[in-house]
């Protein structure tokens, strides 16, 4: 079996926070989050998500900075549910630490070369029939053309 390409993973982060971004819009803190369990609990998905891609570009030496580390951490902390999940920390990563990791990771494609054009299209023809990832998708080849 093939070894699956590091853009994708990328893509599997930026699709992802996206995601995050949207389930989480409506709500003012943790804790009218974690009272609607399906924004919740797609929530949890999408960051265990972040956590693994980021593990993998790590283990690539995509990412060098150890600052990472704490984004594999906190996914295998809400995985496991290593000592609970507080609904305050995961807000905060939320409204805070991803932004900042989606910066990161627009510079790693800059300073990387990464033809995420390319990645994109990919992903586009593997049967995504979501509308919203397609969307977001479509920005995101927008973005990256210019």
């Amino acid at each position: 079996m093939s070894k699956r390409k590091i853009e994708f993973y990328i893509l599997d982060i930026l699709i992802a926070i996206d995601k995050v971004e949207r389930y989480t819009k409506k709500f003012s803190n943790g804790t009218e989050l974690l009272n609607d369990e399906l924004s919740w609990d797609a929530t949890i998905r999408e960051l265990e998500i972040i956590g693994e891609a980021t593990k993998i570009l790590l283990n690539e030496s995509f990412l060098e900075d150890k600052k990472y580390r704490r984004i594999v951490d906190f996914r295998n902390q809400i995985n496991h549910g290593y000592f609970g999940i507080d609904e305050d920390i995961v807000w905060d990563v939320i409204k805070n630490k991803l932004v900042e990791f989606k910066t990161d990771i627009d510079e790693l494609i800059y300073l990387k070369n990464i033809d995420i054009i390319l990645t994109i299209e990919i992903f586009e023809k593997e049967n995504l029939k979501q509308k919203s990832v397609i969307k977001f998708l479509q920005q995101l080849k927008n973005l990256n053309s210019k």
